[in-house]
């Protein structure tokens, strides 16, 4: 069976693995449950400067990444015939694109694996992304200097989905997102720490009643924190009755 594979292209291949060679996907890349590749996209540069950006058509600010040397170092790499064998899907990391979901991520992880391309500077000239009709993405509302970081978080959350990565299936069905819902709060020993108790329904050991007070709490915590997830879960749950 082949293991999970990404593929990063990036200016800066050394910041590969990182935080991914250590923990549970250190482990798990260790073991062969998934394979990282980086691709220096610098190196398919053909001028003495090895320059990947310039300046933007309509003025502005900053500079933009090349769509010819994004292109060459997608098909120099080899990526076409790997994409075009092994359905690999291409992403580009970018603040405006279409916000990562735990669903997708799920859908990620469930396939062979994803190819990520990180973009740094003021952006990606927009003609190699819609030839290459990559997969817009975003990690969250904010700016990073590079994709890198955020390509780093999208392989974390596939990989620890991945077949014995994590263990226990039950933990990963009740995490964040997964039912629509944040997650409710968690306790462990000492039983009072500071003059607080743990609640008391969590001591009981009835499980029925365990389930409902986490649910009540993951539902009051999504209502209060993210308006957005409680919206969308209330329009499940009245679906789901109809």
């Amino acid at each position: 069976m082949m293991s999970w594979r990404a593929v990063v292209f990036t200016l800066f291949p050394e910041m590969f693995p990182g935080p991914l060679g250590i923990s549970l996907s250190g482990k798990a890349l260790e073991g062969g449950a998934w394979s990282l590749e980086t691709v220096d996209i610098r190196e398919f540069t053909s001028d003495k400067h090895a320059s990947v950006d310039d300046t933007p058509f309509g003025g502005g600010p900053g500079m933009v990444m090349r769509a010819d040397i994004i292109d060459a170092a997608l098909t120099g790499s080899g990526f076409e015939r790997t994409a075009r064998n092994g359905n690999l899907p291409l992403v580009c990391l970018t603040p405006r694109g279409r916000r990562l979901t735990q669903a997708r991520v799920r859908e990620l992880a469930e396939g062979p694996g994803v190819a990520l391309l990180c973009g740094r500077y003021e952006g990606i000239d927009q003609r190699v992304i819609d030839a290459w009709q990559m997969e817009e993405i975003s990690v969250g509302d904010f700016v990073l200097s590079g994709g890198e970081p955020a390509a780093i978080t999208m392989i974390d959350a596939c990989v620890r989905l991945l077949p014995g990565v994590m263990g226990g299936q039950a933990s990963s069905e009740e995490e964040s997102f997964e039912g629509g819902l944040l997650e409710y709060p968690h306790y462990t020993r000492p039983r009072v720490w500071q003059d607080r108790e743990v609640p008391e329904v969590l001591l009981s050991g009835h499980h029925e009643k365990v389930r409902a007070w986490r649910q009540e709490r993951a539902e009051e915590i999504t209502q209060a924190r993210r308006p957005d997830l409680w919206a969308a879960y209330q329009t499940r749950k009245r679906t789901n009755k109809d």
